[in-house]
């Protein structure tokens, strides 16, 4: 496996209810992992971010509360957001925010994505993306 040049390592408080999360109700692939302390890397549609349950020996810097993560948000390019939510709707899983089609301006162009954000069980908040085009600016 090659590694991206960013890979976010996430401390999770309960490691099973996580790697169930990203496993079971999102898509990711269990690359790696061991128990002492829990850890996984995981990848999905080639996005790659590493789990690691909260330990003494940890890299925390201040204690943690949830929701985990405040003030990022990971953004997960995917080949089809509309499936993706419609999994996490049959699991029940609360959205954080409902697919909405959003245009950013990248300079010459608009860049289109349809996007929609969930919270994993540490509050972390995840927005999937999937690119819908570009346009031109209006002038």
């Amino acid at each position: 496996m090659e590694w991206n040049r960013l890979v976010p390592a996430l401390t999770v408080a309960d490691f099973a209810a996580s790697l169930q999360f990203y496993t079971e109700q999102i898509g990711f692939a269990v690359v790696f992992s061991r128990t002492d302390p829990a850890f996984a890397s995981l990848n999905f549609e080639g996005a790659q971010l590493m789990l690691e349950a909260c330990h003494p020996n940890g890299w925390e810097v201040a204690a943690l509360a949830k929701p985990y993560g405040r003030g990022m948000n990971l953004l997960i390019q995917c080949a089809d957001v509309i499936t993706l939510r419609d999994r996490l709707v049959d699991f029940s899983y609360p959205l954080y925010r409902e697919i909405e089609e959003t245009w950013y301006d990248t300079g010459e162009t608009l860049s289109g994505y349809q996007e929609f954000l969930v919270q994993d069980p540490d509050g972390y908040l995840l927005r999937f993306s999937q690119h819908v085009g570009e346009r031109e600016k209006q002038k």
